[in-house]
């Protein structure tokens, strides 16, 4: 942490100087900070602006221009919108194709300068699932594919090793009795035993054709990060265990979790704590996950218990641009792209004031 000046021409950092005084013509921030724009890899708001309530579906244009402008206010100003790939598109527990659509429509407002941050796609590829090979075949390198993460929601492992825990989050969400629910496990078991092996094999080639990073997705064993590693995975999302995120460190795997753990303590499904992992050196990278704020408040929660508030920054800025392949943001420096954020410390929080996207100021 300094107290100084950057200069900014054409939407690049060009110096950095440490002074005490206010250069002429420029912002004086009077004591605020000024930090890097944040970088979400994993984000499910644009699915909660598309689907507010269940069966409500929003139009999707005005749904992504919400979410564009939630997360620009958030500090966000680089992000890899998560879509599932890979579907069930009949019976109780069914759900329908929909990235193919919504890719097009955000890439189409992308195209015509609607937005202000700047978007990645990262299709999640659902290996227990009918359709995975052919929604994953509508996509091309042209279509801004950063990350590919490998997806099992085979009950009775991973996220959902505790069928009790998945019986909560999904029989409510579907509004199943207890048979339908019996009936979806069955089925969900049959269709990972029929297409798992072939699916994660193709969703692995497809991420090298699409030039994108592949990601793991709940590892909870040592055995399931040495699969991860075999199949040239740099960045585990929300590994579920200590044992896991063990074997992700000496696998030069990327950890990274959620910004909800954090802020609540705990995981939602009963998996290992977020602080858990940061107090044994087991973190590198935050998500948001489902609430972009997530970010921030984490990060601070992190400065906190690590009494080091620049690498806590560097867990939702540097780490996750890195993690992506992204080279020229996710730090202060000069050659960098301009995206920066200034926050004021107001009561307890950190608020966001201004944010810039490319030197110009979108929030």
């Amino acid at each position: 942490m300094i107290t100084g000046s950057v200069t900014i021409r054409q939407g690049t950092i060009t110096s950095i100087e440490e002074t005490g005084h206010v250069p002429t013509g420029a912002i004086d921030f009077a004591g605020d900070f000024l930090i890097p724009g944040l970088v979400e890899l994993h984000t499910d708001n644009l699915e909660r602006h598309i689907e507010s309530r269940p069966s409500v579906l929003w139009p999707h244009a005005p749904a992504i221009l919400a979410h564009d402008r939630e997360l620009a206010s958030t500090g966000i100003t680089t992000v890899f919108d998560a879509m599932r790939v890979g579907s069930i598109p009949s019976g109780k527990g069914r759900y329908l194709r929909y990235a193919r659509e919504l890719s097009h429509e955000l890439l189409g407002l992308r195209a015509e300068g609607a937005l202000k941050i700047s978007h990645f796609l990262h299709l999640r590829a659902e290996v227990c699932s009918e359709t995975l090979i052919d929604e994953l075949a509508e996509f091309g390198p042209e279509d801004r594919v950063g990350i590919v993460s490998l997806m099992d929601h085979t009950p009775g492992q991973r996220q959902f090793r505790d069928i009790g825990t998945m019986k909560t989050h999904v029989a409510t969400k579907k509004d199943m009795r207890d048979q339908e629910f019996d009936d979806h496990v069955a089925r969900l078991r049959a269709l990972q035993a029929k297409h798992g092996d072939k699916h994660e094999a193709m969703a692995i080639q497809d991420a090298w054709r699409l030039g994108a990073v592949l990601a793991s997705h709940d590892d909870t064993t040592a055995d399931q990060v040495a699969v991860s590693a075999e199949h040239g995975v740099r960045l585990a999302e929300f590994p579920t265990t200590i044992e896991a995120a063990e074997a992700c460190r000496d696998a030069g795997i990327a950890i990274m979790m959620g910004g909800p753990n954090i802020i609540c303590g705990e995981s939602h499904y009963s998996n290992v704590s977020a602080l858990d992992l940061a107090k044994r050196d087991l973190l590198d990278i935050v998500s948001s996950d489902y609430a972009p704020s997530a970010l921030l408040l984490a990060a601070f929660r992190l400065a906190e218990m690590w009494q080091d508030l620049p690498r806590a920054i560097r867990c939702i800025s540097q780490a996750p641009a890195h993690a992506a392949g992204l080279t020229d943001r996710g730090a202060i420096s000069t050659g960098n792209r301009a995206d920066l954020v200034r926050l004021r410390a107001i009561a307890s929080i950190h608020a966001v004031i201004s944010v810039w996207v490319n030197g110009q100021r979108v929030s």
